[in-house]
């Protein structure tokens, strides 16, 4: 998978000693850049825009997030309770399947609570009918599958065929809309502005009957609105008319747009040797801190990585006993030695909430930097116990 951000921006003249290894520094200054990005494109389109916590729930930049932006969008219970607690605006959630044990409790936390399926809506109904007649307030959903293909990788792609995600868009009736107050689709994946269009104009020619009973459409995410290259005054006068033809309120959910490009990996060499190539061992793993890497899978871009093609590059992995446990192949912009440091670009999305323990593997700390005031603060660092605790 080739990703398109990676931009070093002002981390180019950030030094790496500052901090704890390993570590994901965020800055804070270029948070803010890529949400006024997106709160101009929501004004300019008189649209919502909602961030997506399964991207980046780095809950102390909540209050930067909601300066910007409407909300946030949640995909359960557990991320639900994080926006209720630390997030402002709206919160729109939405899950594969919902344990009925807590559908009570997300319908209380959440403005739009969003079905996968008509099926799972129509057992839902009594919960539903409960939970409003105690006095809750919430607008339902129906995710559906444009079944529209658009991106790279088929697994990261909701209309791949036999996707779980959605329901196909060739089954929908005007039976399955019933007590139904808006639509959701999520099909794009970093991508810019005509797969969003190849894709509304599926969706637009089975929801047409439909759009007088639609109080909104949320477009999900995937959309790459802060990359540099995206057609945003297209963007904008592309919304207008799908305002204008539904008569409903439109949402996007962008993930890696708030924070694409706001965050970095620090890591250390710990070893290097030979086996027909230089070797290299960091505290940095594919396994545990960047699992995208293999799952993609994709070639993380590396701050001030050399591009001289006599170089030997050196083949980076992680401390583990896992053998796939391997970043890449990288020419390096210090010397390949024990204690060098270094650091890979664009980490503060998705990797930042997928790190994990295998092999006791340790967290990477949590820094938040102003790259506009140079302060630099530890938000979070991880010991033992927080390995310990997670099992019993």
């Amino acid at each position: 998978m080739e990703t398109k951000a990676g931009d070093p921006g002002a981390f180019a003249h950030f030094d790496l000693s500052r901090v704890e290894s390993p570590a994901f520094v965020v800055d804070a200054a270029r948070l803010r850049a890529n949400c006024q990005v997106l709160a101009d494109i929501r004004d300019a389109a008189d649209i919502k825009a909602l961030a997506a916590l399964k991207a980046f729930s780095m809950w102390s930049t909540a209050p930067i997030i909601g300066e910007y932006l409407d909300g946030v969008c949640t995909s359960g219970l557990w991320e639900a309770r994080l926006a209720s607690e630390f997030y402002d605006g709206e919160i729109a959630t939405y899950s594969a399947a919902y344990k009925p044990e807590e559908l009570e409790e997300i319908c209380r936390l959440s403005d739009h609570v969003i079905f996968n399926s008509p099926g799972q809506l129509q057992r839902a109904a009594l919960i539903l009918e409960n939970a409003r007649a105690s006095g809750q307030d919430f607008d339902i959903g129906l995710r559906i599958n444009p079944q529209v293909p658009t991106g790279e990788v088929a697994k990261y792609d909701p209309s791949s065929p036999g996707s779980r995600l959605g329901f196909p868009l060739d089954q929908l009736t005007e039976e399955h809309l019933e007590g139904v107050d808006g639509i959701h689709f999520h099909n794009l994946c970093e991508q810019d502005l005509e797969p969003l269009k190849r894709t509304w104009d599926a969706v637009f020619d089975v929801i047409e009957p439909f759009f007088g009973q639609l109080k909104w459409i949320n477009m999900g995410g995937g959309h790459h609105i802060t990359r540099a290259d995206y057609q945003r005054e297209e963007l904008v006068e592309f919304l207008k008319d799908v305002k204008e033809d539904t008569g409903a309120e439109l949402y996007l959910e962008p993930g890696e747009a708030v924070a694409l490009d706001a965050g970095i990996l620090v890591g250390t060499l710990l070893d290097t040797g030979w086996n027909g190539m230089p070797i290299g061992i960091t505290d940095i793993s594919a396994t545990c801190h960047m699992p995208d890497v293999i799952e993609a899978p994709y070639r993380p871009a590396m701050l001030g990585e050399l591009t001289d093609e006599d170089m030997i590059p050196i083949r980076l992995g992680g401390p583990s006993c896992l053998a796939g446990d391997v970043i890449g192949d990288y020419r390096l912009p210090v010397p390949a030695e024990p204690g060098a440091r270094f650091a890979f670009l664009d980490q503060a999305h998705y990797s930042m909430v997928k790190t994990n323990t295998f092999n006791g593997v340790q967290l990477p700390s949590i820094y938040l930097w102003d790259s506009e005031s140079d302060a630099l603060e530890l938000v979070k660092s991880f010991d033992y116990e927080d390995f310990r605790d997670r099992l019993s």
